[in-house]
């Protein structure tokens, strides 16, 4: 109280504001429903889902078939199974974070590792030449996107479908649609097949490739989580302008984006060598569709600003999972295929969901 005037002090006004906002706050609390209360917490925890969906993919594979779904040699499977999806999807997660996708990510890919291989198997440059070379094309394509978005102002969806085509085009053209057989990698590029080795852990078989995902999972989110550069990646995707009025540039920030999300296509196609062990043209020609499937149903949203790569770690699992399971349940192909359509709408749906909670 100010002795002066006998008003409230102005620290003393703000303690009472702020006071009587908390006590507002708490009283909505305690009238929520059940039904608004999880809203609330899936909106703070967006992961807790994905991870209720891979348990119950789990539960669902032992009730199965308890046996054969919980073996080693199963749980190799499906990590061999996700591994090359998992890191596309890591890329593919840094776009979508940004409200954009991208529909070539598959293809860049399969191109990438194309150059590695012939550069390395018929060009006669050496393998730790070739190699880099690869990861550049990735990034080239990675930065045509970015450009084509961030200068000429075209939607990411049409901007990939576009340099979908025109990158699977040349991908034929330079690979002439032939495929490197095994044995002329390991007589001439055994680098570009080292992460189809494996290693024994609890009996199960691991390849290298798998440790891999894990490698570029981590380093991404330390930068997503831990630099100001993941924030403004963030912050892009949940209101472009309201970030672009902060300061941030929005544009560099899009363009970096797109051509880390290049690069990272190209380490998968660096892990798709070792999984194969052959180099072919049309391998992983579904890997752009996959992605986007494990990254929403992982949990991360299509409308940007919102998600993580552990969701997309666990949305490939996911999908691996419930391939496995409905495998083992004696189905056709097509029941795999109809489950994940319908994890998918319902990660769509529920995302939708769970955003109006901030309305």
């Amino acid at each position: 109280m100010s002795e002066a005037t006998g008003h409230p002090a102005p620290q003393e006004f703000e303690n009472v504001l702020a006071g009587a906002a908390a006590t507002v706050a708490s009283f909505e609390e305690e009238h929520l429903t059940v039904l608004q209360r999880t809203q609330r917490f899936l909106h703070a925890y967006p992961t807790t889902v994905p991870f209720v969906v891979l348990l119950l993919g789990v539960l669902l594979g032992v009730l199965v078939n308890p046996s054969r779904f919980t073996a080693a040699s199963n749980f190799s499977t499906i990590l061999t199974q996700v591994m090359v999806i998992g890191i596309v999807g890591v890329g593919q997660t840094l776009v979508i974070l940004t409200a954009g996708i991208d529909l070539s990510i598959g293809v860049i890919m399969v191109i990438s590792s194309v150059v590695m291989g012939r550069l390395a198997v018929y060009g006669g440059v050496s393998t730790f030449i070739a190699f880099p070379i690869g990861l550049l094309v990735g990034a080239v394509f990675g930065y045509l996107n970015g450009v084509l978005v961030t200068r000429l102002k075209m939607p990411p969806f049409i901007v990939t479908l576009g340099t979908l085509s025109i990158i699977g085009a040349l991908n034929t053209y330079y690979s002439q649609s032939e495929t490197i057989g095994m044995q002329d990698i390991e007589d001439k590029a055994w680098f570009l097949q080292i992460m189809g080795n494996q290693i024994e852990i609890g009996g199960a078989r691991i390849m290298w490739g798998t440790f891999l995902m894990l490698a570029v999972a981590a380093v991404v989110w330390y930068v997503l989580n831990r630099t100001a550069y993941g924030r403004h990646i963030y912050a892009t995707g949940d209101d472009r302008e309201a970030a672009r009025l902060a300061g941030i540039n929005t544009d560099r920030i899009l363009l970096s984006v797109y051509v880390l999300a290049g690069l990272i296509a190209a380490i998968a196609g660096w892990a798709l060598i070792g999984r194969v062990g052959a180099i072919s043209p049309t391998a992983g020609e579904n890997a752009n569709l996959d992605s986007i499937t494990a990254v929403v149903i992982g949990g991360t949203s299509l409308f940007g600003g919102r998600g993580s790569i552990i969701g997309t770690l666990v949305g490939a699992l996911i999908v691996g999972v419930f391939r496995s399971a409905v495998s083992l349940a004696g189905l056709d192909v097509l029941w795999q295929e109809f489950a994940i359509g319908v994890l998918i709408i319902i990660a769509v749906a529920l995302d939708q969901w769970i955003r109006r909670v901030s309305k």
